[in-house]
C-alpha cells in the first residue's frame, strides 16, 4: 500500500527553500516504491493533504522565539479538521533558528500534543548563522523518516 510523507515549511528565503528541498531529496533517496513524497509551501497545505498522509515533517523558522506565522496559520486552518482523525501520526520537525529554537519547539509541540501525533525523531534545530551542514542534516532527517515509514517502524 502506498504511503504519503508530507513535508511542509514556510519559505521566506532561498535558504529555507534549500532546507525543504534537501529534506525532500533525503526522503526520496531511500528509493521506495511504497512511499510517495509531497513537499510544499505550508500555505498550500490543507487538511485533506494531512488526512491522506502516513507521516509529516514540518519545517519552520524561529520568529521572535515562536514558529513562523505561516506555520501557525497552517495549524489554525487544519487543527479542527484533523483532531481525533490523525491520532498517532508520526511527525518530525526542523527549526531554522537564529537563536536557540527552544520557544519555537515548545509552542509547536503544544499544538501537536492536542493532535495526538507521535514524535518519531528529536526536533532538528539548525542554530545560528547559515551553515552548509544544515543541508546534510535535513537530508538525513528526510531519509530517516521515509525509511521508518517504508519499514513500518511507525
Amino acid at each position: 500500500m502506498m504511503k504519503k510523507l508530507l513535508i511542509l515549511s514556510n519559505l521566506p528565503t532561498k535558504n529555507t527553500e534549500i532546507l525543504l528541498y534537501e529534506t525532500q531529496k533525503g526522503a526520496k533517496s531511500i528509493e521506495s516504491n511504497n512511499i510517495k513524497i509531497l513537499a510544499c509551501d505550508a500555505r498550500e497545505v490543507d487538511h485533506n493533504h494531512i488526512l491522506d498522509s502516513a507521516g509529516i515533517i514540518i519545517g519552520t523558522t524561529e520568529n521572535l522565539g515562536y514558529m513562523s506565522g505561516i506555520i501557525k496559520d497552517f495549524f489554525d486552518r487544519n487543527y479542527y479538521h484533523c483532531i481525533d482523525k490523525t491520532n498517532g501520526m508520526p511527525y518530525a520537525i526542523y527549526i531554522r533558528a537564529g537563536h536557540d529554537g527552544t520557544g519555537t519547539e515548545v509552542n509547536i509541540k503544544r499544538i501537536i500534543t492536542g493532535l495526538k501525533w507521535k514524535e518519531v525523531q528529536k526536533p532538528l534545530i539548525l542554530k545560528g548563522s547559515w551553515n552548509d551542514n544544515f543541508k546534510d542534516q535535513c537530508f538525513h532527517l528526510g531519509a530517516t523518516i521515509a525509511a521508518g515509514l517504508d519499514a513500518n517502524i511507525y
